[in-house]
């Protein structure tokens, strides 16, 4: 059972990149962030005023005073040791708190780290302490998540990893990663195999990290690029605990020619793979590296392959780095980061964080004094072109089978990531996609007639 155990986590973390906090596998409990001086400006991109003074005198609901409100943020830490949600929930606290607070009041964060396998029980912690979930995210998310139903605790996460949470009820996402009944890369892996690299169709191939979570992943994968027509010509599993030679792996890569590859697996495992292709001399016509993989430590890591090989990603709509200078919500964010962050790198999964959090707080604000769950998730649900003041691409967010219909593509080169143009005369994403619903049967999100509630009990 003990390998078993281990098996799982490995694979949750094989499947995305998460974050935590500072205290492992206990409940954190920071208190209001402390406010500053106002360096960075209130006004975000074209939301206006997100925070700002206010007198709310009455406490209406639990984790709710005239003073503060008291936010959990769910985090992996102590596991796998990345601080990106707790850093950026702290980010953007510390510049809401600056302005004033959420209709002045200030934000106090409770930090949940799960350790990876502890989600029950600091969803019980977060049931007992937290007026909603905001800003982050854990692997195993679906074991907490009927317990977060039972205490009606709404939540906006970063990200969302597993069947059950995804899509559950009284979760609200900004800015989605996945879809529980669709296929959110589709508009992405049909213009590889028809537009960017039509010779590929008929030679895909996938390395997925050896677990149940990973297959299922990689297997709505195969569905979706077999319903436009691409053939997969190669499909192996590695050891989630990683490789040590990758060699065999780039042998049959090129033994079956493959001309597209999929990597389902552990970021830091994929420049080890390119490194034995590259070794060979084998190059496919590209390799979908996976958003997570979008970043500046990707491009260090990968070395030599950097160049040789051809790594794509699609960020779903979000706003690419390199286009701050055209996006001013990137340059507040990059502004807050400066003033009130610690690390030297904004992460992609930050940006989806600062999302969550600019809708519950805009959501929040509305409701005055009268600050209940109920008013905040009605809030939210009205926001049906949402996009974090100019960040990604419009969201419904009240649309939790197809709440975005555009995608974005960028590519790794020595020189840092690049955006690909896709013939949409200058914007940066394209939209009007229509994602393919999968007709195999993958889970279904958690809803709270499971728990024996309805929405008629969220106050």
């Amino acid at each position: 059972m003990k390998v078993n155990r281990r098996l799982v986590i490995l694979s949750v973390v094989a499947l995305v990149s998460l974050s935590g906090c500072a205290r492992t596998g206990t409940e954190e409990a920071r208190g209001p962030v402390a406010a500053t001086s106002p360096a960075v400006a209130a006004e975000f991109g074209d939301l206006g005023t997100v925070c700002g003074k206010g007198s709310p005198k009455s406490a209406p609901a639990q984790g709710v005073t005239a003073d503060t409100i008291s936010l959990g943020v769910f985090t992996d830490l102590g596991f796998t040791k990345n601080p990106e949600f707790i850093e950026a929930s702290e980010v953007f606290a510390s510049w809401c708190n600056a302005h004033g607070g959420i209709a002045g009041r200030k934000i106090e964060l409770n930090i949940h780290d799960t350790n990876s396998t502890e989600v029950r029980q600091r969803m019980r912690e977060a049931c007992r302490d937290d007026f909603a979930l905001v800003g982050g995210g854990t692997g195993m998310d679906a074991l907490g998540v009927k317990d977060r139903l039972e205490c009606l605790l709404p939540s906006f996460p970063a990200q969302v990893a597993q069947i059950g949470s995804v899509a559950s009820d009284l979760e609200i996402s900004a800015s989605p990663t996945t879809l529980p009944f669709h296929d959110i890369e589709t508009g992405f892996r049909r213009w590889l195999v028809t537009e960017g690299y039509p010779e590929s169709i008929g030679a895909i191939g996938m390395v997925d990290a050896d677990s149940p979570v990973i297959k299922a992943f990689a297997d709505k994968a195969q569905e979706s690029f077999e319903s436009i027509g691409a053939k997969i010509v190669y499909r192996d599993r590695y050891p989630v605990a990683g490789v040590s030679d990758w060699t065999p792996f780039a042998h049959a890569i090129k033994e079956k020619q493959v001309r597209g590859l999929i990597f389902n697996g552990q970021p830091s495992q994929l420049p080890k793979l390119e490194d034995a292709l590259t070794s060979i001399g084998y190059r496919p016509d590209w390799i979908d590296a996976k958003n997570n993989n979008y970043r500046p430590g990707f491009l260090r890591e990968a070395g030599r392959s950097i160049e040789f090989q051809n790594n794509v990603v699609d960020l779903n709509g979000v706003a690419p780095f390199e286009r701050a200078d055209d996006v001013p919500a990137l340059r507040h964010i990059q502004a807050m980061f400066a003033e009130y962050g610690k690390s030297t790198e904004i992460t992609f999964p930050q940006l989806r964080s600062m999302s969550a959090w600019l809708l519950f707080a805009k959501s929040a604000a509305g409701c005055g004094d009268n600050l209940t769950r109920r008013c905040v998730y009605d809030a939210a649900l009205r926001h049906t072109a949402w996009t974090a003041g100019g960040l990604h691409a419009p969201v419904d967010v009240s649309d939790r089978e197809e709440p975005i219909q555009c995608f974005n593509v960028e590519r790794a080169t020595a020189t840092g990531w690049v955006s690909v143009p896709l013939g949409t005369g200058g914007q940066p994403y394209r939209c009007g996609i229509a994602h393919y619903r999968f007709t195999k049967d993958y889970g279904v999100p958690a809803t709270l007639a499971d728990v024996g509630k309805s929405m008629a009990d969220l106050e």
